[in-house]
């Protein structure tokens, strides 16, 4: 054996070890609200901010320990205060910052509740549909998508497009399909107020959820259903995108057959995936690590679940997917654009 590689093997599961559970740690702080006092208030102590927010002292500097080892907070020695910097307030108590990265938290919590049903699917080879989850991964999921939508779909993505944003500012009808809780649905229909958007979604909570999140921003042009990729109503649409789905479902090649239907011959779809290349090699890195365990406990049950279930899994990458839009009916297919965690791919009749 050899002895380096074992300690390094080792020292890598501590580290793994402590971020598994301070995952909990950080969505009980989130919860709390700690997150968010800490960075308001500046440097305290552990007794300064227990009276502040009216926690238990004891348990507060046992979390707040825990964050310093983490270094997800600072801890000054001299004063024995607890600070948040710049960097870390954008990662944990900002919820519209870009690197706003609490939301994980929540979804990696539903894998863990989820484990015993999982185990049972890889007995069986049997699905586990998307609302059969931990409802922590509904919220999750908005919650660590959404930021990235927000500083990307108006200001990146859709102008990475052809000809697309002149239409939207004319006035477009637009389908977004798996909207979930409808962030990416809403940012663009806030953008863009000529327009008229529909999201679809095939879980009943999530739509609900859409349809509160709607009204609370007061937003007139814009409308949540529940339907399928498949199926979806509606005939004419300037544009159809998808983020972050079609890696889900059961039958991705007849959702794409039935996106080509319901656009217009100048339409265009827009599909957002996970980063990743075309071969397992070009994925073993920490990007693809995160991304091969959701689809292992929620992407790919997700797909085995319904018709056919392709089951594409979060990391596809383009030449699969390109396949898969190729075969349902579009002729013109191209990468549009990318970040460190999505691609934006363009289709076209």
């Amino acid at each position: 054996m050899d002895m380096q590689a074992l300690d390094a093997l080792v020292n890598k599961m501590v580290g793994d070890l402590g971020a598994a559970v301070n995952g909990a740690l950080v969505v009980l702080g989130d919860r709390l609200g700690i997150f968010r006092a800490l960075a308001r208030s500046g440097a305290r102590t552990s007794e300064e901010l227990a009276e502040q927010m009216g926690l238990d002292e004891r348990y507060l500097r046992e979390w707040l320990s825990a964050q310093a080892a983490s270094g997800y907070i600072n801890y000054d020695s001299d004063s024995h205060a607890f600070s948040m910097s710049p960097e870390q307030q954008a990662v944990f108590s900002d919820p519209d910052s870009p690197a706003a990265m609490t939301g994980g938290f929540y979804s990696v919590s539903s894998v863990y509740h989820d484990e015993p049903r999982m185990a049972e699917c890889f007995r069986t080879g049997a699905g586990l549909g998307w609302g059969d989850h931990h409802n922590c991964l509904f919220c999750g999921t908005a919650r660590f998508f959404r930021p990235g939508y927000a500083a990307n779909v108006v200001q990146n993505w859709l102008p990475s497009l052809d000809g697309v944003v002149p239409k939207l500012e004319a006035g477009a009808r637009v389908a977004d399909i798996g909207c979930g809780h409808g962030s990416s649905t809403l940012i663009m229909a806030q953008a863009f107020p000529n327009s008229h958007f529909v999201g679809f979604d095939l879980h009943p909570a999530s739509i609900e959820a859409a349809k509160e999140h709607a009204e609370a921003q007061g937003l007139n042009n814009v409308e949540f259903q529940v339907a399928k990729a498949k199926d979806f109503p509606g005939r004419d649409y300037d544009l159809v995108t998808i983020f972050d789905a079609l890696h889900d479902m059961g039958d991705p090649t007849g959702a794409a057959q039935h996106v080509r239907e319901a656009l217009k011959p100048d339409g265009t779809w827009m599909i957002v995936e996970p980063i990743a290349g075309d071969s397992l090699a070009d994925n073993l890195n920490p990007v693809g690590r995160v991304y091969y365990g959701f689809s292992t406990m929620v992407c790919t049950p997700a797909s085995r679940s319904q018709e056919v279930g392709l089951a594409l899994g979060a990391q596809a990458g383009e030449r699969r997917l390109r396949d898969v839009v190729t075969q349902g009916g579009f002729k013109r297919f191209r990468r549009a654009t990318e970040t460190a965690f999505n691609m934006v791919l363009e289709a076209r009749p």
